[in-house]
């Protein structure tokens, strides 16, 4: 998935293809800064100033140097090719913004679910409206310097079946933000290779039920 981040941010007139992808997770687990890493343009977001009148709202264990949140969603956007264009919706962490969820799911190809690992219990919503939607998303551990865990601990805490992708990054870094996003679509293409296959193997069995001889009464 090479992506034209370079100078040209203008929107070529050709651009007819648009897919989007929206990342989730918990409250301060880096949404709007890997969106901003990874956006070929200025993104547009809606980050706020907190203030003490959202302390009795806003859950701030383990986050409490956070001095900004987005009230609505992050924007970005990568240019694929001449054609096609990905968006990329980074959807609030706050449990009083999770009702713009479902319309932020509308439409999308799949989602990168980031985690902080030393807060694993804040993802478990994303994940569970994810399922509930039939989305398919991978997960993104974003590194915050937290406990080391293996794999199988985290797919056991997260609840998460062997085949989601997980894997580690940096949401900060645009290379690793890229390389999320990169395993997502390939996630997406094996999910919609099998869907094809299972498609092509009902047919052919509908097919030879179809062909089979009447019963000789």
């Amino acid at each position: 998935m090479d992506s034209a981040t370079s100078d040209r941010a203008t929107l070529q007139a050709t651009a007819d293809n648009g897919l989007k992808i929206v990342v989730v997770g918990g409250f301060g687990v880096g949404k709007t800064t890997m969106v901003r890493s990874v956006s070929e343009i200025r993104p547009l977001n809606t980050e706020e100033t907190m203030t003490r009148a959202g302390e009795a709202v806003d859950h701030l264990d383990g986050v409490r140097s956070k001095t900004s949140t987005t009230v609505a969603f992050d924007f970005g956007r990568i240019s694929l090719d001449e054609r096609s264009v990905l968006y990329l919706f980074g959807a609030p962490g706050q449990e009083r913004f999770w009702f713009l969820w479902d319309r932020l799911f509308s439409g999308t190809l799949g989602a990168v679910v980031l985690v902080d690992t030393r807060r694993l219990a804040d993802s478990w919503y994303a994940i569970d409206r994810l399922e509930h939607h039939g989305t398919p998303f991978i997960v993104a551990c974003n590194d915050f310097g937290g406990p080391l865990h293996t794999e199988q601990q985290l797919r056991e805490a997260l609840d998460i079946s062997p085949d989601v992708p997980l894997v580690e990054c940096d949401a900060r870094d645009r290379s690793s933000s890229k390389y999320v996003l990169i395993t997502l679509v390939e996630y997406l293409h094996r999910l919609s290779a099998r869907s094809a296959e299972a498609a092509a193997g009902d047919a052919v069995r509908e097919a030879a039920g179809a062909l089979e001889p009447e019963p000789t009464p």
